[in-house]
C-alpha cells in the first residue's frame, strides 16, 4: 500500500493549491467587498475574473470524469471532456478548494454545476449537451437541482410528490421544491427536476429527471432560505413553485422512469466530493486555532500551553488525518471497483467527515472567544455550512442505516430458523442503495 502521491496526482494537487495560494486567497478581502456592495443576487466580478485566469491556466472543469469510466450512454464528444482526473486524483485538488468558500467557483468545480454536468455528460443527449453542458464547462451559466420538496420526507426519495405529465409533445410540471441551492444566482438557466411520470410503477421506476429552463412560465420562486442566518448570496437556496410548467418532451433525460437512476450515479460522486471538500475546511479551521492560541496568553501564560488546548489540538490533526485517509480509500475505490462496490466506503466517510469538520470548527471558536461566533474568522460561517451537510444528500441516519445494513449481511447465521428471515431482512435489496436528497439541497 502505497500513501505518496504519484506524480499526476501531485501535479494537478499542486497546480490548485498554488494557485489558491497565489491569486485566490489574496482576492478574498475583494470578494467580501464585492459581496457586501448593492444586490445580494449578482455577479461577484472578482470571481469572474480569477475564473478567465483559472481557465486560461488549464486548471477547469478538473470533475469531469474520464471518458472510460463506464456510465457514458451515448456517443461522447471530445469537445465536452475535462483533463480526465479520477476521483482519487481530484479528491487531493477538491480539499484544496474547501480551504476557502468560492474557490471550487473559480475552477469551475462547484455544486450543484459539477453534479449536473456529470448528468449531462452521462445521460445527455448531443442536443441537450449543445444546449446546456457546452456553457456550463464554460461557465457562462449556472445550473440548479430540483429534487427535495417541503411537504414530504426528503430522505427517501421515493416520497417525492412533483407530477411530470405527458401532453403531446409536450411534459407539464406541477409541484414545489425547496432547498434549490443556486437559483439565487442571475445566471442559473437550467435546473435537472425530479419527478414522477408515472405513480402506478414500481416504487423505483416512477421517478423521471427533466431538463426545465428557469425562464419557463410558471416557474416561481417563492422565498429565499437562509442558512443559520446566512443568505448564502449569490448562490442561494430557494423555495420554487412549478405550476404548469411545459417544456418539450425532447427534455427527458435518458427516458421516462429512470430519475432514481440517474440519481444514484449524480449522488455518489457529489457525497464524496463534499467529504474532499470538507477535509480543507477542516485544516482551514485547525490553522486558524493554533494561531490563535499562540497569539493570546490567559491566566500567566500562552493559551497553547494549558493542556486542554493540546489535547483538542492532537485530537483534531488525528481526525484530520484518518479522514483523510478514509475519503482516499473511498476515491480509490471508486476508480477501481466502481461507485457500487464502494457504497459502504461512500456511506462511512459522508457521516464521518462532517461531524468531524464540526468538532474541529467549534474548537476553534472556542479558541476565538466571542470573536468565534462573529463574522470576523468566517468560522461562524464554515460551521453553518457544515452542518447543513449532515442533511445535504441525505441525512446521517439514512447513511448509517446503510452502513449497518451491509455490515449485517457480513454476520448473519448460516444456519437456524431465522437465517433465511434475517438474511433477506439485512440483505440490500434494489431500493436500499438509499437514494435520499436528504431535507437540505445546499450543497447539491
Amino acid at each position: 500500500m502505497d500513501f505518496e502521491p504519484t506524480e499526476r496526482q501531485a501535479y494537478w494537487r499542486d497546480r490548485v493549491k498554488n494557485f489558491i495560494e497565489e491569486h485566490v486567497r489574496p482576492a478574498v478581502p475583494t470578494y467580501k467587498a464585492q459581496d457586501a456592495e448593492g444586490d445580494r443576487w449578482k455577479v461577484i466580478q472578482v470571481v469572474e475574473d480569477l475564473k478567465a485566469k483559472a481557465k486560461k491556466e488549464g486548471i477547469w472543469n478538473l470533475f469531469m470524469p474520464p471518458r472510460n469510466d463506464g456510465h457514458h450512454h451515448v456517443e461522447e464528444s471530445f469537445e465536452f471532456e475535462g483533463p480526465g482526473l479520477t476521483n482519487l486524483e481530484y479528491a487531493l485538488c477538491a480539499e484544496e478548494m474547501g480551504r476557502i468558500g468560492f474557490a471550487s467557483e473559480v475552477f469551475n468545480c462547484s455544486a450543484p454545476d459539477t453534479g449536473n454536468m456529470e448528468v449531462f455528460h452521462r445521460y445527455g443527449t448531443r442536443a441537450q449537451k449543445d444546449e446546456w453542458l457546452a456553457p456550463l464547462m464554460n461557465g457562462e451559466i449556472r445550473s440548479a437541482f430540483l429534487m427535495t420538496e417541503p411537504f414530504t420526507a426528503s430522505s427517501d426519495a421515493t416520497n417525492i410528490e412533483t407530477r411530470i405529465e405527458r401532453d403531446g409533445d409536450e411534459y407539464v410540471i406541477n409541484g414545489r421544491k425547496w432547498w434549490s441551492s443556486g437559483v439565487g444566482d442571475p445566471r442559473c438557466k437550467v435546473a435537472i427536476v425530479m419527478g414522477k411520470t408515472d405513480f402506478s410503477a414500481g416504487r423505483h421506476a416512477q421517478q423521471s429527471m427533466i431538463l426545465m429552463p428557469m425562464a419557463a412560465p410558471g416557474v416561481t420562486i417563492l422565498r429565499h432560505l437562509p442558512v443559520f442566518g446566512y443568505d448564502d448570496a449569490p448562490h442561494g437556496h430557494m423555495e420554487v413553485e412549478l405550476k404548469d410548467v411545459r417544456v418539450p418532451v425532447d427534455n427527458m433525460l435518458l427516458g421516462e422512469g429512470r430519475g432514481f437512476e440517474i440519481a444514484q450515479g449524480r449522488l455518489g460522486p457529489g457525497r464524496i466530493h463534499h467529504c474532499m471538500r470538507t477535509i480543507g475546511v477542516a485544516e482551514e479551521a485547525l490553522h486558524k486555532m493554533c494561531k490563535r492560541l499562540q497569539e493570546r496568553e490567559a491566566f500567566g501564560k500562552p493559551i497553547y500551553k494549558h493542556s486542554v488546548w493540546e489535547e483538542r489540538v492532537a485530537r483534531a490533526r488525528i481526525d484530520i488525518d484518518m479522514t483523510r485517509l478514509l475519503c482516499l480509500k473511498a476515491a480509490d475505490m471508486m476508480d477501481k471497483v466502481g461507485n457500487k462496490a464502494a457504497k459502504q466506503e461512500i456511506a462511512m466517510i459522508k457521516v464521518q467527515a462532517p461531524n468531524m469538520a464540526l468538532r474541529i470548527i467549534d474548537d476553534a471558536i472556542q479558541a476565538h472567544g466571542g470573536g468565534g461566533v462573529s463574522d470576523d474568522y468566517g468560522l461562524a460561517n464554515a460551521y453553518a455550512h457544515q452542518r447543513t451537510l449532515r442533511l445535504a444528500d441525505g441525512p446521517d441516519e439514512v447513511h448509517a442505516r446503510s452502513i449497518a445494513r451491509m455490515e449485517f449481511t457480513k454476520h448473519l447465521p448460516e444456519k437456524g430458523p431465522t437465517a433465511n428471515a434475517l438474511r433477506e431482512g439485512a440483505a440490500p435489496t434494489s431500493g436500499d442503495d438509499h437514494l435520499s436528497s436528504g431535507d437540505m439541497g445546499v450543497a447539491r
